[in-house]
């Protein structure tokens, strides 16, 4: 399983315009073979800062997933509303018992 975490960071005010592409960019990922999480959270204490959680069956899933057309889409989004910082965390782990 590979799971990544970590945040990205809009400026005061982006989140509001970014949250249409973000909950778009969550519905396509989620359905996306091999995705078992992906989600955003704001930071209690910091509403510019959004925490990043993600979780892949492979490696290969995660490659297909950076290929996606919502995935250019979002890093479109992205540039046009301002990312102004962006730490991302790739971590290899046993997978889950369900």
């Amino acid at each position: 399983m590979i799971v990544i975490e970590g945040t990205i960071r809009f400026s005061e005010g982006g989140l509001d315009l970014a949250r249409p592409a973000m909950e778009a960019m969550i519905h396509a990922t989620r359905a996306e073979d091999g995705c078992h999480e992906y989600s955003f959270s704001v930071d209690f204490l910091d509403p510019t800062r959004i925490w990043v959680n993600e979780r892949w069956e492979s490696r290969g899933a995660l490659q297909a997933h950076a290929r996606s057309r919502h995935m250019a889409e979002w890093r479109d989004a992205v540039a046009e509303i301002g990312l102004t910082e962006r730490s991302l965390r790739l971590y290899e782990a046993e997978p889950e018992d369900l």
